[in-house]
């Protein structure tokens, strides 16, 4: 009986450890594969002129020069904008998006519902993946009352 005891001991012992070294081997793939996406997305800030009043997320902001750049520990999922002059910023979320066509410049893509602007996605030169603005529920509301239209906005990379 000790023996047959001892034996199932050490088969649970074997069973966990090949549990843990495939759940430690699905950890450093994902991982991996994150931080292969995370280099795709906006890295660094990037300096814009907007012409017109627009939306980012759920904050309305005036035509102006602004600066965008992903929030310190966000996990790449909450970017800022801030005027030049620092006066205004708003936060907003985004996730990774992919483009058919690889932007020859750099730029932020505004959805258009009759006279309203909101910040739809950001584009780096050459990079076919980007940031998708999640939208927000007036975008939502908006969106359902007119038709859509898209205004594109260069941008110039400030760096890291």
């Amino acid at each position: 009986m000790a023996i047959e005891n001892i034996e199932k001991h050490y088969a649970t012992q074997n069973g966990t450890r090949r549990l843990l070294l495939s759940l430690f081997a699905g950890l450093v793939l994902a991982l991996t594969m994150g931080a292969s996406k995370a280099k795709a997305q906006i890295t660094g800030d990037v300096a814009v002129k907007v012409p017109f009043q627009f939306y980012a997320g759920n904050s309305k902001l005036p035509a102006g020069e602004y600066r965008i750049h992903v929030l310190d520990d966000s996990g790449l999922s909450v970017m800022e904008i801030t005027s030049a002059d620092g006066s205004t910023s708003a936060l907003f979320q985004v996730q990774e998006t992919e483009t058919k066509d690889t932007p020859t410049k750099s730029e932020l893509i505004f959805n258009k519902y009759g006279d309203q602007y909101f910040l739809a996605d950001l584009f780096e030169e050459g990079e076919s993946s980007g940031s998708e603005v999640l939208k927000s529920r007036y975008e939502e509301r908006a969106s359902k009352n007119a038709e859509q239209a898209q205004e594109h906005v260069p941008t110039t990379h400030r760096g890291n």
